[in-house]
């Protein structure tokens, strides 16, 4: 069994309960033991990095230094920490590169925090280690109900894999391909489009809805002149605005952008779609999306 640190962040005990369920079946069913780091903290996303450069890096630092409190056999071998949300991924990769480049920060982080840094965890995506860490066929074993006849556009949004020095370019970052090869190995059929790295607008949903809704609306035009049925993420971020804003249009100024004239697209995160696949109970997490998959699902049985 393979083991992994684990930094679960604020959503997937939350808003983004779909994501935090489908990842322990989906990680289950894989055999990774994903041993939670203790006494975790908020990273500091969506507005910690607006606010207060220091705290931006400072939160997710504090994970870095408990996550080196995860017990492993041999402590000098370097552990990943698997992390799922895009934005959590962001903000701790960028702590983890300050903490082995800026040395000053890192001997302020040290003498706060009360740890030595060492260097040896690796902060990484979820959808990395799935993608680059098993074989296509170890991903295809518990494959019992393909995703026959689902078509699909993979949205990466603008955190996952870009910036190139923060994610260390285990994708690319300008047209990433890891979650079409995971999804095609479901068997789904991924769509190609030009928009997977665009950015949905995030926080901004809060106070300039007009923005988002604008962006969210490009995103879903894009996704049906692909000929998808759905959008494919990683970010609960990304959920949250493109499931929530293509109905829910919330107080806009004048002028409003006008009513969509297209059928809202269903978002599902990535391992939902690999949970579908693996025949695993997902039936209680889908109806907490605003836009319900269930139809779409029941047309292609």
């Amino acid at each position: 069994m393979a083991k992994y640190a684990f930094y679960p962040g604020c959503t997937l005990h939350s808003t983004g309960v779909e994501f935090g369920a489908s990842t322990d079946l989906v990680c289950d069913t894989l055999g990774l033991e994903m041993l939670e780091i203790p006494d975790w903290n908020c990273c500091g996303a969506s507005s910690a990095h607006s606010m207060d450069h220091a705290l931006f890096l400072a939160l997710p630092a504090r994970n870095l230094a408990q996550a080196q409190q995860v017990p492993v056999e041999d402590e000098t071998a370097e552990l990943s920490l698997a992390i799922p949300c895009a934005a959590c991924y962001s903000r701790t990769a960028a702590a983890d590169l300050a903490l082995r480049n800026d040395p000053v920060f890192c001997a302020q982080m040290e003498s706060v925090l009360d740890f030595q840094f060492n260097g040896r965890i690796r902060p990484r995506n979820l959808l990395d280690i799935l993608a680059n860490d098993f074989s296509s066929s170890q991903l295809t074993a518990n494959v019992s109900k393909p995703l026959q006849g689902l078509k699909v556009v993979s949205y990466y949004g603008c955190l996952l894999v870009r910036p190139p020095e923060y994610t260390a370019r285990w994708d690319d970052p300008e047209h990433p391909q890891s979650m079409d090869h995971i999804l095609q190995l479901m068997g789904a059929q991924p769509m190609p489009w030009s928009y997977g790295v665009d950015c949905c607008g995030g926080s901004l949903t809060l106070n300039r809805a007009d923005v988002v809704v604008h962006l969210v609306d490009i995103l879903a035009r894009a996704a049906i002149e692909a000929g998808a049925d759905a959008l494919v993420t990683a970010c609960p971020m990304c959920m949250a605005n493109v499931d929530g804003r293509q109905k829910y249009r919330g107080e806009l100024p004048i002028p409003r952008p006008p009513k969509p004239d297209y059928e809202p697209l269903p978002l599902f995160y990535f391992p939902e779609l690999m949970a579908l696949a693996y025949d695993l109970p997902m039936h209680k997490v889908l109806t907490r999306h605003l836009v319900d998959p269930r139809p779409l699902l029941k047309r292609l049985e």
